[in-house]
């Protein structure tokens, strides 16, 4: 029995979350500049990385539902063209801010991988029910304190 190269995960692309996996073609990265403090470094070196991925590449390995899930959770990072793009300048190099919009994506992914529990409607107890309507009593008994005696 021979082990076909094909059938290996590296040959389906970079593995973006479990069981995701894209071809490098579908993330494209751009560096620029970074912004705020650094002095000469920051002004001379791109190193702040945005990964741009199409959500229709994400469509077939995701699932249509989790695929609208992320849709809903990427907001403004949402273009309109259809692409999630992140950024990162936390660091000063351009390896490591590569691996945190990698490590950002990944979490987007497995957050809209995770099925929501559905909802069960819950009816209030006797007993809450009761204690809402003396509340209710004792609320109104304080502010009829409050009031002027009747001259009757």
């Amino acid at each position: 029995m021979s082990i076909d190269s094909n059938d290996s995960p590296a040959s389906h692309g970079i593995e973006v979350a479990p069981g995701v996996h894209l071809p490098e073609s579908a993330l494209r990265f751009s560096s620029t500049r970074s912004a705020g403090p650094g002095g000469q470094h920051v002004n001379k070196v791109a190193t702040k990385i945005r990964l741009h991925v199409s959500l229709n590449e994400l469509r077939g390995p995701l699932g249509e539902a989790a695929a609208r899930r992320l849709e809903r959770l990427a907001g403004s990072r949402l273009t309109r063209e259809g692409d999630i793009v992140i950024t990162s300048q936390q660091t000063r190099s351009v390896a490591r801010n590569r691996q945190d919009c990698l490590s950002r994506l990944r979490e987007l992914l497995v957050q809209a991988m995770r099925r929501p529990r559905p909802r069960r409607p819950t009816k209030p107890s006797a007993a809450s029910k009761r204690r809402r309507l003396e509340a209710k009593q004792h609320r109104a008994r304080i502010k009829g304190w409050r009031r002027k005696p009747n001259n009757e």
